[in-house]
């Protein structure tokens, strides 16, 4: 048990839309990202995801609407709700995401930016 620094953390992430896993809370894993442009409609069957901005301003595409999370706001997206996160004005924002050990990056899409290895810092 240690306390984890999240800064620290970011400079280790490397490339974007690829998360690093900093830590596992039963079966639930903590994500760190960092993202640039835009990501892949997907959705995710049977689990949640929790995004929380740390830093820049994620536009959260959904097919009916664009949801706008400002840095310090968290945004949950129910299983089975399709998505798409995007930055805008060549911004990189940063995450932190909660979601099942089970979650597949981009759902049951696949896409050269799928992740299939989430790396531990």
């Amino acid at each position: 048990m240690k306390s984890i620094n999240l800064k620290e953390k970011y400079d280790l992430v490397n490339g974007h839309w690829h998360p690093h896993q900093i830590g596992v809370v039963d079966n639930m894993q903590v994500l760190l990202a960092k993202l640039k442009g835009e990501f892949v409609w997907h959705s995710h069957d049977n689990e949640d995801e929790l995004f929380q901005v740390v830093k820049g301003t994620l536009h959260m595409q959904f097919r009916d609407r664009t949801e706008i999370v400002q840095q310090g706001e968290i945004i949950i997206v129910p299983k089975g709700i399709e998505h798409c996160p995007i930055t805008k004005n060549d911004e990189e924002v940063h995450v932190m995401l909660f979601e099942k050990l089970s979650t597949a990056h981009t759902g049951n899409v696949a896409d050269e930016k799928t992740k299939t290895d989430y790396p531990e810092i």
